[in-house]
């Protein structure tokens, strides 16, 4: 269990500096992977803590990873939009949504949300080892592992279900293959478990982003020429989702 704890706070000591490091590159303005990867982190680090809850101080370092999503999202959305558009023959609403990225990315690294998560990050590794001495990650690993069988579960009876809703899943899939990445050394799942849920998140992804795109250009006209070929490309999204996720299916739950 000690080597398990060992592991933990490296693991969150890693994710510290790699947050700091993302500030840094976001209040340069050169970067145009630091929001992407500052999420990822942020991602990674809630995977991380979400088979801990219940443990000091988890609960206020997931309140402040989710305000740091939570305000970086539209941020992301928008960035990817514009290096669509740019890569799409629309270099006049690729431009003007960049220009606004401008400012946004130094205001993330100034924000009270990436300074509260900072603090708490930094401070979190003392509370792992403080719940250590005191006892209370006795059965650590037991915990761990009934956590993200729980995940497990969930996804299981989502990708049989019908009338699975797409947007569920693709939340579903990000949380268990980010679990999968967490905790390596608990894994038990099959060899084409991880690669099969990258490719079902990748396929999800496409979808939501034309289903999103679609749902945007209702309120931005500058979109409009795109909207006929996010109609077709979402159809044939929803068609390669479905059968990426057949295979997920049946190479991870089939009897």
């Amino acid at each position: 269990m000690s080597t398990l704890v060992d592991r933990l706070v490296a693991h969150v000591l890693g994710l510290d500096v790699h947050l700091l490091a993302c500030q840094a590159r976001l209040s340069a303005r050169t970067d145009p992977e630091a929001l992407h990867e500052l999420r990822t982190t942020v991602r990674r680090l809630r995977s991380l803590l979400r088979p801990l809850r219940g443990l000091p101080g988890v609960e206020q370092l997931e309140a402040a990873a989710s305000a740091v999503g939570q305000l970086t999202t539209p941020l992301r959305d928008r960035e990817v939009l514009a290096a669509y558009l740019l890569q799409h023959g629309q270099p006049e609403a690729a431009q003007r949504r960049m220009a606004q990225m401008v400012e946004a990315y130094p205001a993330v690294a100034v924000s009270p949300e990436l300074a509260h998560l900072l603090m708490i990050v930094d401070a979190f590794p003392r509370f792992l080892r403080a719940a250590q001495r005191q006892g209370l990650l006795k059965g650590l690993r037991r915990r761990i592992e009934k956590r993200l069988a729980k995940q497990w579960k969930k996804l299981d009876e989502a990708l049989h279900d019908p009338a699975h809703d797409r947007h569920r899943l693709r939340l579903l899939i990000k949380r268990v293959r980010y679990g999968i990445e967490a905790y390596p050394e608990l894994d038990r799942l099959p060899a084409k478990a991880l690669p099969r849920l990258k490719s079902a998140q990748s396929a999800l992804g496409d979808w939501h982003d034309c289903w999103q795109w679609l749902a945007r250009a209702e309120q931005e006209a500058d979109l409009q020429p795109c909207v006929a070929v996010w109609k077709t490309t979402m159809v044939k999204a929803e068609q390669r989702a479905d059968r990426v996720l057949d295979k997920l299916s049946k190479a991870c739950f089939t009897p």
